[in-house]
């Protein structure tokens, strides 16, 4: 616990122990008021003052107020130790209240480790320890093992491998080399590293993510919206109640002495400490709870909107695939698997095409340029080059059957066919393809397990390809050969489709997908370490790669608007009947004390079930 919640707890204590000790001994008279102000003074003077200033300033009902009055009044009509007891629990309320948020608080400070303390830069042939925020872009930092990156840049010495779990919540660590990308808020395990910085302190990857995380609270969910609203009506109007329950009773009978208490019972009951608290507690827990996992929720509205994901649409490239080409299968039709591949390598040494180099990295030997010659590249076709003496040629159907090469017969591939053919003979083809992403169909099969009735992929790939990923994936629908601008419209016309209550949730790199992002009810980007587009495009942001921690971010909200609903109806519910019994004079004011109190601290502790999310 902090200095003032220790203060507070010791405060209780004492307050509690001269309670007991004057409960115990019977006084009577004068004395006896005298004595339980001492118990009442220690433990409730700040709550009287905070109702004084309050009321200076013009917010006159809130729950200092409520309890101001309705202790003053227990010891007004002589219920002392009522009195002291509304305040003693009231008090014991706030303090589980300030553990329970101070414990949130720390789940989000976890990721605060982030913030790098300083950088060490290279100036004039010196190491200088300097504040990260004045190192320029394009100075030399040196990172030693143990510590954290400061700033995004490019590793121009050295090789190591980073922690990134504060970023990902991934244990597996990452290794890096010369002219690979290094993100700030990782931690440096093994090499020293030395980095030119890319981008200055301000937009980096850990000052965004930061900024990200502390403003996600000012983003409110509709329940929390509601309970301010009904806190601001609800208060005042139970004040007059409980006067109105004082008086016209009191005016028509003369029982003061009856109603009065049980006007008192009423104001104490009626405090909305227990929703005003538990509720937004329940999203901030929840948020804090994905953040440990590496999800980030810009704010409670999106965790609500998760909640009722009933679409969830998918880019493929780069989300459901890997993003990159790699060869599949290669289909020998005359010779040796080897001596194709070979030639395909051999004959695309020179080129630039993500589809050449998959090919080079399945064969995995050494170039030599002695052994091609007359290599010519033909735009949207493929290559020609003389291999070891020998005219070959490698590319598209259309380049072969120009040549006057017979092919034969071949079914519909899901991927790019390089066909291979050396002095006429044509010996087979390599099939390119990009791969799905280990770990995806099960990260589907968990959102419909978690209530997400339809998946639906978006790609500007063919239609072939597009049936090929959906087929091995279990999508419900896809829509192949779209552009940029297909994806949007696309979207739209999912919009209109979704069922009422029900939102629609876009999933994307974070790179490309900017528009649509942002047109869907919740855009979400994935593999967004270190992307820029994703961190300001998308409500909700997957750290790392895997598309599993997506189902993890519906069940987390999920779970917190579960955790919600029940506070409502437990606090709302047990508040009403105590309420109704104490206005017939059936619940004193332990019954009350309970109604508040009580439910406070079990609506406090159900909410604190979202810090502890796995």
């Amino acid at each position: 616990m902090t200095r003032k919640q220790k203060k507070t707890l010791w405060r209780i204590l004492g307050a509690g122990v001269l309670f007991a000790i004057l409960f115990a001994v019977p006084v009577q008279g004068p004395l006896r008021l005298g004595l339980y102000l001492i118990p009442y003074a220690l433990v409730g003077w700040d709550v009287l003052w905070k109702a004084l200033r309050n009321i200076k300033n013009g917010q006159v009902f809130d729950e200092n107020f409520l309890m101001s009055v309705a202790t003053i009044g227990a010891m007004a009509v002589g219920e002392y130790p009522e009195g002291v007891a509304v305040m003693l629990f009231y008090q014991v309320g706030e303090l589980f209240q300030s553990v329970a948020v101070s414990r949130s608080r720390r789940s989000i400070a976890q990721l605060m480790d982030i913030r790098p303390d300083c950088a060490y830069v290279e100036r004039e042939g010196e190491i200088v320890e300097t504040d990260p925020e004045e190192v320029a872009v394009g100075e030399i930092i040196v990172i030693k093992p143990g510590e954290r990156v400061p700033l995004d840049g490019l590793v121009r010495e050295g090789s190591s491998a980073l922690d990134t779990a504060a970023l990902t919540g991934e244990s597996l660590p990452r290794d890096v080399g010369p002219e690979e990308e290094v993100i700030s808020g990782c931690v440096n395990l093994s090499g020293v590293l030395r980095v030119e910085v890319s981008k200055p302190y301000g937009q980096s990857t850990v000052a965004r993510i930061l900024d990200l995380v502390e403003n996600s609270s000012e983003k409110k969910a509709k329940a929390e919206h509601f309970i301010t609203k009904f806190a601001r009506y609800y208060t005042p109007i139970v004040v007059f109640a409980a006067l109105a329950l004082a008086v016209i009773p009191s005016l028509l009978d003369g029982q003061w002495g009856v109603w009065m208490p049980r006007a008192l019972n009423f104001l104490v009951v009626s405090c909305p400490c227990a929703l005003v608290i538990s509720i937004p507690l329940s999203f901030f827990g929840g948020i804090g709870g994905a953040s440990r996992q590496g999800i980030l929720v810009k704010g409670s509205n999106y965790l609500e909107a998760l909640a009722h994901a009933g679409v969830v649409a998918f880019d493929k490239t780069g989300t459901l695939t890997q993003g990159s080409f790699s060869v599949t299968q290669v289909k020998v039709w005359e010779g040796k698997e080897g001596d194709l591949v070979e030639t395909a390598a051999l004959a695309e040494q020179y080129s630039s095409h993500p589809i050449a180099r998959a090919i080079r990295s399945a064969w995995g030997g050494a170039q030599t340029q002695g052994r091609v010659e007359e290599v010519e590249e033909i735009a949207g076709r493929g290559v020609q080059a003389k291999v070891d003496g020998n005219t070959a040629l490698v590319g598209s159907r259309k380049l072969l059957e120009e040549a006057g090469i017979t092919l034969p017969e071949q079914e519909e591939l899901p991927g790019t066919a390089v066909h291979v053919a050396v002095q006429g003979r044509y010996l087979g083809y390599l099939l390119v393809a990009d791969q799905v992403k280990q770990g995806a169909a099960q990260a589907l099969q968990e959102l419909k397990r978690s209530g997400v009735r339809e998946t639906v992929m978006l790609t500007g790939d063919n239609q072939y390809s597009a049936q090929y990923v959906a087929g091995e994936l279990g999508i419900d629908r896809f829509y192949a050969q779209l552009l940029p601008g297909d994806k949007v419209e696309k979207v739209e016309e999912l919009l209109k489709e979704k069922r009422p209550g029900e939102h629609l949730v876009f999933v994307g790199d974070g790179i490309n997908d900017a528009p649509v992002l942002s047109r869907a009810d919740i855009g979400v980007a994935m593999g967004a370490l270190g992307s820029d587009a994703a961190i300001e495009a998308a409500d909700v942001v997957l750290m790392d790669d895997d598309l599993r921690k997506l189902a993890a971010a519906v069940s987390i909200a999920r779970k917190t608007l579960t955790i919600v609903r029940e506070n409502v109806v437990f606090a709302l519910g047990v508040k009403f009947l105590v309420l109704v019994l104490s206005a017939l004079g059936y619940a004193n004011m332990w019954a009350a004390v309970f109604a508040d109190v009580g439910v406070s601290v079990i609506a406090i502790l159900n909410a604190s079930r979202m810090l502890g999310v796995k």
